[in-house]
This record gives C-alpha cells, sequence and structure tokens, in this order.
C-alpha cells in the first residue's frame, strides 16, 4: 500500500472514532436548561417527552466499544501500514512462487512469529500429521504403501476425498468430471498414463502441455482438411474428400500423436481415437484447437502437500477410475 493511501485509511478511521466519541459526550450533557424528568412540552400521540438523559449502562458500553476499536487497531494491523504492536499478521504477504512461500512459512515456525497462516499449518501439522503417515506409511514408518493397497481401504480414500476437494477441485470439480481445458479424472482417458505412479509422478511434478499453433504450417485450408480427418478418426461424419487430404497433411501431427492417432503418454498428447475433448469436441473447437494450438499446466504439488499426502490423493484419484 502507497503512503498516500495508508494515510487516507489512517486519518478516516481515527477520525470516524474520534466524532463518535465527541457525539457521545455532547450527548450525555444536559443541554436543555431544565431540571432532569421535567416535561419538554412535546407530544406525540398520547406519549410525553422528558427531559431524561441517556442511560449510563448504554453510555458505558459505547465507551467501551471506542476503547477496544482503538486497542484492536494498535496491537493488530488496521491502520494503513501499521503492523500493530504485536506483530501479528494472517500470511506473507510479500511471497510471489510456492518456494518462497515455503521458506516463509518455515522461518515463522522457527521464530514463533505471530504469522497465522503458518500457526495454523504447524496446527494441522501436529493434530492430523500422524493420521496422513499412518495411512500411506508401513507399521513401522519406513516406506510409503502400494497406491494400489491405499485405495482398498475406506478410511484413507475418505481422506485422499477431503485432500481432492480442498486443493484439486478448483479445476477438476468436485465429482473430479473436468472442466473445459480441465481433465475427466474419473474415465480412463488419461494423458500421461492411469496407471498408480504415473498418476503420483503428474501430481508430485506437475504437467506442462503444449500443443503447437499449425495455422502457419498448415494454412487455412490445411487446417480445415486435418479437422475432418481427426474428426473421422472417433468415427465422427465429416467430409471424406477434405478427410483423406488431411490424411497426408496428418504427418506433422503423428510425431506426436502417432501414425493411427492413438496419443503418446510420453508427451501428454491425448488419443484422437476416443472422442474425448479437454478443449470441446465440437468441429469449430477442434479446428480453433489446431489453428492457435493449446497451452495447459497441471501446477506441481509435492511442496505444497508432501508425499505422504499426494500418495493419499493419487490412491483417491486412480480410484475413481478403477473401482470395483
Amino acid at each position: 500500500m502507497t503512503t498516500f493511501w495508508s494515510i487516507w485509511i489512517t486519518v478516516i478511521t481515527l477520525g470516524s472514532l474520534f466524532g463518535c466519541a465527541v457525539l457521545l459526550i455532547w450527548c450525555t450533557r444536559d443541554k436543555m436548561g431544565v431540571e432532569e424528568g421535567v416535561d419538554m412540552g412535546h407530544e406525540y400521540d398520547g406519549i410525553r417527552e422528558l427531559n431524561n438523559p441517556l442511560p449510563k449502562w448504554w453510555s458505558y458500553m459505547f465507551w467501551a466499544t471506542l476503547v477496544f476499536g482503538l486497542a484492536y487497531l494498535f496491537l493488530f494491523p488496521g491502520l494503513g501500514n501499521w503492523s500493530g504492536f504485536l506483530g501479528w499478521s494472517s500470511s506473507d504477504q510479500r511471497v510471489t512462487n510456492v518456494a518462497a512461500s515455503q521458506q516463509s512459512i518455515d522461518s515463522a515456525q522457527q521464530s514463533e512469529t505471530l504469522n497465522q497462516y503458518a500457526m495454523e499449518l504447524k496446527l494441522a501439522d501436529e493434530v492430523f500429521g500422524k493420521t496422513f503417515k499412518s495411512l500411506a506409511y508401513t507399521a513401522d514408518g519406513k516406506a510409503l504403501l502400494p497406491i494400489t493397497e491405499i485405495a482398498e481401504n475406506s478410511d484413507a480414500l475418505k481422506v485422499g476425498q477431503r485432500l481432492f476437494l480442498q486443493n484439486c477441485a478448483q479445476c477438476h470439480g468436485s465429482d473430479a468430471r473436468g472442466l473445459l481445458g480441465f481433465p475427466n479424472l474419473s474415465d480412463t482417458a488419461w494423458l500421461y498414463g492411469g496407471q498408480p505412479e504415473a498418476i503420483k509422478t503428474t501430481i508430485m511434478q506437475g504437467r506442462q502441455g503444449n500443443m503447437p499453433a499449425w495455422i502457419d504450417s498448415l494454412g487455412k485450408d490445411g487446417v480445415t482438411e486435418v479437422t475432418s480427418y481427426v474428426l473421422s478418426l472417433s468415427g465422427r461424419k465429416v467430409d471424406q474428400q477434405e478427410a483423406a487430404k488431411g490424411k497426408t497433411r496428418f504427418v506433422v501431427c503423428a510425431a506426436c500423436h502417432g501414425t493411427d492417432g492413438k496419443g503418446n503418454p510420453a508427451f501428454g498428447a491425448p488419443d484422437l481415437t476416443d472422442n474425448v475433448w479437454l478443449y470441446g469436441g465440437s468441429r469449430r473447437a477442434v479446428e480453433a484447437t489446431i489453428t492457435h494450438g493449446r497451452m495447459g499446466v497441471m501446477p506441481a504439488w509435492k511442496d505444497v502437500l508432501g508425499e505422504d499426502k499426494v500418495q493419499l490423493l493419487s490412491a483417491y484419484v486412480w480410484s475413481l477410475s478403477n473401482s470395483k
């Protein structure tokens, strides 16, 4: 926050509290010039107005709220850039990436500063850390349990589901069926492989998918022809002449998707024959993908969750498409 806005907020906040105090003092003083309880000569609907002061309990309560407000503003952040006498903060607002965030959290926990986010993470680890490890590791705590074995533990799956809802549902949906541009995790169409360890690698390390734009290489007619051929691979009705021409041009796509169009998990290249489309399966959507390309990013969760939580999360995700 700039110095100007810091001063602006401070002046408005303290000015409002000061104004309330002045108004309260003015209202508690008898300015009528008559004795307390005397009829003021005002009547409405049979109700007479008497010269009665504000109730003491109300005045004292109002003063207490003003004192509390001032104390809070000086003890905690609230006046512009003022950090408060206690040094409390909700989180470190200076961080710009996961590594810096983790470093800030570790530093706050070691120095026991009043960083609310760091304190809550430490408390959560103390309370729930043993549970995560007991579900993810062998009895002696020396090795991680296989993902397939964890998937047979209903308690572990419940924990994995909660981890999914907290960290993954924003993109993949609470039911894991995905959204436009975010894969459906409940089917068997995996970009980088649906084996347990492949899923874990995806979650741990993240993925970066890059579909290049082909408009410059193929031209408008070439994009149209390749689109027809790609749609035909999944049994869609297309112009056969366009599809035939598109097949000869598909050689530039085969390097990633394979000559049969069934994709390659090593590159994250999708299978074009299963009629499952990450960015939409309409002709217009497929044509846009070929024309402009696509760029997808799956963030790495290793440093955010830790390997024990990732193991539980992987078991839950794997179970979605491998339920008995």
